[in-house]
Protein backbone atom coordinates (compact mmCIF):
# COMPACT_ATOMS: atom_id res chain seq x y z
CA UNK A 1 0.00 0.00 0.00
CA UNK A 2 1.37 3.51 -0.94
CA UNK A 3 1.56 6.56 1.67
CA UNK A 4 -1.47 8.05 0.50
CA UNK A 5 -3.76 5.30 0.95
CA UNK A 6 -2.00 4.55 3.92
CA UNK A 7 -3.24 7.97 4.54
CA UNK A 8 -6.85 7.71 2.69
CA UNK A 9 -7.44 4.59 4.76
CA UNK A 10 -6.69 6.53 8.39
CA UNK A 11 -8.18 10.25 7.47
CA UNK A 12 -11.18 8.78 5.60
CA UNK A 13 -12.76 12.15 4.39
CA UNK A 14 -10.37 15.00 2.87
CA UNK A 15 -11.36 18.44 1.10
CA UNK A 16 -9.64 19.71 -1.45
CA UNK A 17 -8.80 23.51 -1.33
CA UNK A 18 -11.70 24.39 -3.56
CA UNK A 19 -13.79 22.56 -0.77
CA UNK A 20 -11.90 24.37 1.88
CA UNK A 21 -12.38 27.49 0.54
CA UNK A 22 -16.27 26.71 0.69
CA UNK A 23 -16.17 25.23 4.35
CA UNK A 24 -14.29 28.12 6.16
CA UNK A 25 -16.14 30.82 3.28
CA UNK A 26 -12.85 32.65 2.00
CA UNK A 27 -10.82 33.04 -1.17
CA UNK A 28 -7.61 30.97 -2.15
CA UNK A 29 -5.16 33.37 -0.59
CA UNK A 30 -6.23 32.78 2.20
CA UNK A 31 -6.27 29.34 2.06
CA UNK A 32 -2.27 29.53 0.92
CA UNK A 33 -2.04 31.74 3.80
CA UNK A 34 -3.21 29.18 6.30
CA UNK A 35 -1.11 26.74 4.69
CA UNK A 36 1.86 29.07 4.45
CA UNK A 37 1.79 29.92 8.25
CA UNK A 38 1.57 26.38 8.82
CA UNK A 39 -1.95 26.94 10.50
CA UNK A 40 -3.49 23.99 8.42
CA UNK A 41 -1.25 21.28 6.97
CA UNK A 42 -1.75 19.44 3.32
CA UNK A 43 -0.50 16.69 1.25
CA UNK A 44 -1.04 16.35 -2.50
CA UNK A 45 -3.15 13.36 -2.97
CA UNK A 46 -5.50 11.37 -5.95
CA UNK A 47 -4.76 11.04 -9.79
CA UNK A 48 -4.28 14.67 -10.25
CA UNK A 49 -2.25 15.57 -6.73
CA UNK A 50 -4.37 17.93 -5.94
CA UNK A 51 -3.39 19.64 -1.92
CA UNK A 52 -5.86 18.01 0.22
CA UNK A 53 -6.16 18.58 3.95
CA UNK A 54 -8.40 16.15 6.59
CA UNK A 55 -11.90 17.35 6.47
CA UNK A 56 -11.69 16.73 10.42
CA UNK A 57 -9.12 19.47 10.87
CA UNK A 58 -12.57 22.01 10.32
CA UNK A 59 -15.12 21.79 13.14
CA UNK A 60 -18.16 23.61 13.31
CA UNK A 61 -16.83 25.96 9.78
CA UNK A 62 -13.27 26.58 11.69
CA UNK A 63 -10.14 25.34 11.77
CA UNK A 64 -9.99 23.02 14.52
CA UNK A 65 -8.79 25.54 17.62
CA UNK A 66 -6.03 23.71 19.19
CA UNK A 67 -4.46 21.80 15.62
CA UNK A 68 -2.10 24.71 14.46
CA UNK A 69 -0.58 24.96 17.95
CA UNK A 70 0.06 20.95 17.98
CA UNK A 71 1.37 21.59 13.97
CA UNK A 72 3.68 24.08 15.20
CA UNK A 73 4.86 21.34 17.93
CA UNK A 74 4.94 18.57 15.37
CA UNK A 75 7.01 20.49 12.87
CA UNK A 76 9.44 21.08 15.54
CA UNK A 77 9.56 17.72 16.03
CA UNK A 78 10.59 17.18 12.34
CA UNK A 79 7.92 15.56 11.56
CA UNK A 80 6.54 15.85 7.83
CA UNK A 81 2.76 17.19 6.64
CA UNK A 82 2.34 13.65 5.50
CA UNK A 83 4.16 12.43 8.90
CA UNK A 84 1.77 15.12 11.16
CA UNK A 85 -1.41 13.73 9.38
CA UNK A 86 -0.62 9.71 9.94
CA UNK A 87 0.48 10.88 13.85
CA UNK A 88 -2.90 13.22 14.25
CA UNK A 89 -5.08 10.07 12.62
CA UNK A 90 -3.22 6.96 14.24
CA UNK A 91 -5.63 5.15 16.82
CA UNK A 92 -3.41 5.39 20.03
CA UNK A 93 -5.45 3.19 22.77
CA UNK A 94 -3.97 4.94 25.68
CA UNK A 95 -6.55 8.06 24.60
CA UNK A 96 -8.62 6.47 23.81
CA UNK A 97 -9.25 7.35 20.11
CA UNK A 98 -6.41 8.96 18.19
CA UNK A 99 -4.95 12.29 18.68
CA UNK A 100 -7.20 14.60 16.38
CA UNK A 101 -10.52 13.26 18.16
CA UNK A 102 -8.65 14.33 21.50
CA UNK A 103 -8.03 17.73 19.68
CA UNK A 104 -11.76 18.16 18.04
CA UNK A 105 -13.14 17.00 22.01
CA UNK A 106 -10.69 19.85 23.34
CA UNK A 107 -7.82 17.67 25.20
CA UNK A 108 -5.25 19.82 23.59
CA UNK A 109 -2.96 19.74 26.77
CA UNK A 110 -2.56 15.90 26.39
CA UNK A 111 -2.11 15.70 23.12
CA UNK A 112 0.37 18.38 22.84
CA UNK A 113 2.34 17.04 25.51
CA UNK A 114 2.42 13.30 23.75
CA UNK A 115 3.89 15.62 20.55
CA UNK A 116 6.28 17.16 22.39
CA UNK A 117 7.54 13.39 24.03
CA UNK A 118 8.02 13.18 19.83
CA UNK A 119 11.36 15.11 19.87
CA UNK A 120 13.06 13.78 22.47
Amino acid sequence: MSNNEELDALVGEWLTVPDLMEALGVELREVHRLMDQRQIVAVKRGDNKAKSVPAAFLQDGKIVDSLTGTITVLSDAGYSDAEMIDWLFTADETLPGTPMQALREGRKTEIRRRAQALAW
